[in-house]
């Protein structure tokens, strides 16, 4: 039990830090009234996707395929089904920025493939957290020190430091295309604007002091 006046802070910090990762999904799609000419398509639709991420894979850091879906379609008068749809969706990541847009691009200009993304985020152990962490403390430390000097007093300890959580939320992509080649007979071009994460720490911490001066 502390003897003696306490003081209780909340130290905060916010950052804004260039994004690490981004992440985008690629769906095969595939559409036909026999079940098996369905299946066929979308088997070969996402052979087509993997072949280019296999040419593309020095800047692919992760990928993952998953999410098959396959569904008829009914008349809605009963259950006689007209045409099959199948997908089958593939997640990227790619920490090389400068690779992305043309990949995405490569990515849509297949056959009933739908491209989604980019969203930007930081990697789980990115040092921008800790950095955070520590600036929400260095925050929770100053605060105490003005407190307890308002007080004619100084910080003479810590009592206690929580962690009260922080965020880092990931953002959509600003796009913008490029027509120039496409009109000089060339591919055209996506450009990309990387958008800064924002990162929050917060901190409470309660500091001991000594006797202040009231008089």
């Amino acid at each position: 039990m502390v003897d003696g006046p306490v003081v209780t802070v909340r130290g905060e910090a916010y950052r804004d830090v260039e994004p690490e990762v981004a992440r985008f999904t690629v769906t095969a799609l595939a559409r036909d009234r026999d079940r098996e000419a369905a299946l066929t398509r979308l088997a070969e639709r996402a052979a087509a996707v993997r072949v280019l991420l296999d040419a593309a894979e020095p800047a692919i850091d992760r990928r993952e395929t998953g999410d098959l879906r396959v569904r008829p379609e009914t008349r809605r008068s009963g259950e006689r089904v007209v045409a099959w749809h199948g997908s089958v969706v593939t997640t990227v990541t790619v920490s090389d920025f400068t690779a992305l847009g043309e990949l995405m691009l490569r990515l849509a200009d297949q056959d009933q493939v739908e491209v989604a993304g980019p969203w930007w985020s930081l990697r789980p152990d990115s040092p921008a957290y800790r950095e955070a962490r520590q600036a929400a403390i260095t925050d929770a430390l100053h605060r105490a020190r003005e407190y307890a000097a308002a007080l004619g007093a100084q910080v003479t300890d810590l009592i206690e430091l929580a962690d009260e959580g922080g965020t880092a939320q990931p953002m959509m992509a600003r796009m913008a295309f490029d027509a120039g080649g496409a009109e000089a007979g060339g591919p055209p071009e996506l450009e990309l604007d990387p958008q800064p994460q924002g990162v929050h720490a917060a901190v409470r911490a309660r500091f001991a002091i000594s006797r202040p001066d009231l008089s």
